[in-house]
């Protein structure tokens, strides 16, 4: 049985883009019956961006409340609060003691923004090893990355082994696996959905709202009656993610013959969320209105990952000289 490791920062509710990419393929991993998974929220990472303290747990009971919405079984998974589990600061401690300054310097969430120094704290330039210790410190051999992660892996895995070679077999080193299918979401204005680009679709609002953001769509100014190219259009692409081939078909022929406005794509497209995702809008109300629900499940899971984390802190105390 494979022990899989996935954390999710909690910088905002999960937009469209998230869970068709990475929530609900996770889910379907934890929930097999060939895996054992631990599930955390990475809230301690989000602290590296997000100073709102009612922000931040307002984001983590929503991100918490999304996986739960789309079915993870928290009674197979060990789902928990990553600030729950605060052995994963020790261990950092640790692992930043055993790590070269100048490999920290070459790590993108600290390169990509170097340019602008006075912008960046200390916590955003150990990110990775706060990052290795949350992998590390429950003996996890294998954790799903993007693309975009493979590297945060590869100094997990380096300073893993570089402390098993000094102070003898201590962590199990994790192998990534990475989704080659992992789609890439297109969001409002036709580039990557990102929060950071305001470009998302949230499937959680309420529908006014969701409509606001659906409307926002980019589109061309071609005129109703006017045939429209689905091939390179963001709002069909948007839609052909969630429907079915029918749906699909349907759609392609109003835009080939004209007489079918943005408009009309754009209405379409909401009210598919609000059919395909009605039960999962409904989960997310539920938990996001009885959120000591929420705190009672990861306060469960918390105590199932303490467990192994003090198994393997225990270990390491001991090779440093602690124990």
């Amino acid at each position: 049985m494979s022990r899989i490791l996935t954390g999710i920062q909690s910088t905002g509710t999960p937009h469209l883009g998230n869970l068709l990419g990475a929530i609900i393929p996770a889910i379907k991993m934890a929930n097999s019956s060939e895996n054992e998974s631990y599930l955390f929220i990475a809230d301690m990472h989000s602290v590296t961006q997000i100073k709102d303290p009612k922000q931040l747990r307002f984001n983590t009971y929503s991100t918490a409340a999304s996986w739960l919405a789309f079915g993870l079984n928290y009674n197979k998974t060990i789902f928990y609060r990553q600030s729950d589990v605060p052995q994963v600061t020790e261990l950092a401690w640790y692992l930043n003691c055993y790590f070269p300054y100048q490999r920290l310097t070459l790590a993108h969430s600290f390169k990509d923004k170097s340019n602008s120094l006075e912008d960046i704290n200390a916590g955003l330039f150990t990110y990775p090893m706060l990052m290795a210790a949350d992998i590390l410190l429950y003996d996890a051999n294998i954790v799903p990355v993007g693309k975009d992660q493979l590297q945060h892996l590869e100094i997990t895995r380096s300073v893993g082994n570089k402390f098993n070679h000094q102070n003898g077999e201590t962590f199990i080193i994790p192998e990534s696996k990475v989704d080659e299918g992992t789609m890439l979401i297109t969001g409002t204005d036709g580039a990557k959905m990102s929060k950071s680009k305001k470009n998302v679709i949230d499937i959680f609002l309420e529908e006014k709202l969701l409509k606001k953001q659906i409307l926002s769509i980019k589109t061309d100014s071609l005129p109703l009656e006017a045939s429209k190219d689905w091939k390179n259009c963001n709002l069909f692409k948007l839609y052909e993610l969630l429907c079915d081939e029918k749906q699909a078909e349907t759609m392609k022929n109003n835009y080939t013959k004209g007489g079918y406005g943005y408009g009309h794509a754009k209405k379409d497209l909401l009210n598919l969320i609000l059919t395909k995702y009605k039960t999962e809008r409904e989960k997310y109300n539920y938990y996001m209105s009885n959120l000591d629900k929420i705190d009672s499940i990861l306060k469960t899971g918390a105590l199932q990952a303490s467990k192994t984390a003090d198994k393997v802190l225990n270990r390491v105390r001991i090779k440093v000289g602690f124990n």
